[in-house]
């Protein structure tokens, strides 16, 4: 494989000297500034104007009834399935080929993944697995989904976005209404990114951003809620700030709430880059068509585009390699000359805290854990 014709290319590409890195954010507009302004004001933890900008301005790129901030993304799909009413001991329906926080997020409610395989067209959860599992495994019961061989309520799915890429995601909503199970948007890596020309995350009644470090647009570290209905967002709301019942002075709460706010001075900092949101995935996008253009026709490597119908971030660009002995040949090579490189997150189901979960074999998600290598996506602005 001509490993020394893509580490130069990419090379060419960004134009960095000796080392390009996976994924970097840009600071491209108003970030100092904003930032300034919540020094000057003194108005830098969980109270301030930049918060309530924040949310509103999500909402209305989203196109989301309401959204809530979060301290990340991994609060955000904590308090999702909470609110979709998942709980101890119920079974939730994820992929196992997805990034840690989204089985922590399960976990912390003491409820059980199940993983189920996804699709090679979008690398997400395949509808037609799900349809597949359910049939074998599940009933339906007057006050909801039940796997027959568990007794245990399957409460909850959780489809994520990979690399920005839409799931089948429609499917999946009306599957799962059929089943009477609740879809929980795990859109952490796809701001930006649009199904059949409706934003990811707003298919399902709750989905989840992330604003981490090395996302599309960051806020250093954070997360938010999408709603379709604006009751559920101001309960979000209310329990993400510990729920605390407003008043001038008094300290008084009705739940058992959470420190899930999101400080004032990394709402400006979000605030700031969503101003640059479309310019950063247009960017990204002429990036991934470059790389179209160059891996055209080479031989044992397929560059991951995005699914038909859909308009993807590429939050991180992927290939896909012949096999595992030629993905770990690459992932030596790039990275010992100067192109940082990764394989895709070790699957679910073989982490010690995961690995007697149930699972319905997961025949895609082996083959591309053993051949996916993201490559260098940061944007060129």
């Amino acid at each position: 494989m001509q490993f020394k014709e893509i580490t130069d290319f990419v090379h060419a590409l960004y134009g960095t000297g000796d080392f390009v890195p996976l994924s970097v954010p840009c600071f491209a507009g108003n970030e100092k500034k904003y930032l300034e302004e919540c020094i000057d004001s003194t108005f830098v933890s969980s109270v301030g104007p930049f918060v309530d900008r924040f949310e509103k301005e999500i909402a209305a790129y989203t196109g989301a009834t309401r959204a809530v901030v979060c301290v990340s993304g991994t609060n955000a799909l904590h308090m999702a399935l909470m609110l979709s009413g998942v709980q101890r001991d119920d079974e939730v329906l994820t992929q196992a080929l997805t990034f840690i926080a989204t089985c922590n997020a399960i976990s912390y409610i003491g409820a059980r993944p199940v993983f189920i395989d996804v699709d090679r067209e979008t690398l997400g959860l395949s509808p037609d697995a799900v349809h597949r599992w359910l049939e074998a495994n599940a009933e339906l019961r007057e006050d909801g989904c039940y796997n027959r061989r568990t007794g245990r309520r399957v409460k909850a799915c959780v489809p994520m976005h990979t690399f920005g890429h839409p799931v089948r995601i429609e499917e999946l909503v009306a599957l799962c209404n059929k089943w009477k199970i609740e879809v929980v948007e795990d859109a952490a890596e796809s701001i930006g990114s649009l199904c059949h020309g409706q934003h990811t995350g707003t298919f399902a009644q709750i989905g989840a951003l992330s604003f981490n470090g090395n996302k599309t647009i960051t806020t250093g570290g954070g997360g938010m809620l999408l709603f379709q209905d604006s009751e559920t967002g101001e309960h979000a709301k209310h329990l993400t700030t510990q729920a605390k019942i407003p008043h001038r002075w008094e300290f008084r709460h009705d739940e058992v709430g959470y420190n899930y706010r999101m400080p004032n001075i990394n709402a400006a900092l979000g605030c700031a880059q969503l101003e640059n949101l479309d310019r950063f995935v247009e960017s990204k996008r002429r990036v991934a068509a470059e790389y179209a253009a160059f891996f055209k026709g080479m031989d044992g490597v397929q560059f991951f585009t995005e699914p038909e119908g859909c308009r993807s971030n590429y939050w991180l660009n992927a290939i896909i390699l012949e096999n595992r002995e030629a993905r770990d040949a690459f992932l030596e090579f790039s990275n010992d000359n100067g192109v940082m490189t990764r394989p895709v997150w070790e699957l679910m189901n073989r982490l010690p805290m995961f690995e007697h979960c149930e699972n319905d074999g997961l025949a895609n998600s082996i083959w591309l854990a053993d051949r996916i290598v993201n490559i260098p996506s940061s944007p060129r602005v």
